[in-house]
């Protein structure tokens, strides 16, 4: 059984990328795309990465779901 992936959580070949791949390209979207600042940034990324199934742990604080929320508007 294959698990589903996000088009941004893999490479051109299919395969998922790694863990901090997927960690600095969320950050760096959630900076650019929101104006959040890196540090709200990592964790509402870690917050959404708890969410895949092919994800790994990530050390570090999560995000509120009232912090994530509020961001998830500004898209």
């Amino acid at each position: 059984m294959s698990v589903k992936t996000c088009v941004y959580c893999t490479n051109e070949n299919g395969s998922v990328k790694s863990c901090e791949e997927i960690f600095e390209g969320g950050v760096a979207f959630f900076m650019q795309s929101t104006g959040a600042g890196r540090v709200l940034a990592e964790k509402l990324v870690r917050k959404n990465m708890l969410r895949l199934p092919y994800r790994k742990v990530l050390d570090g604080e999560v995000a509120s779901d009232e912090e994530f929320e509020e961001v998830m508007k500004k898209l």
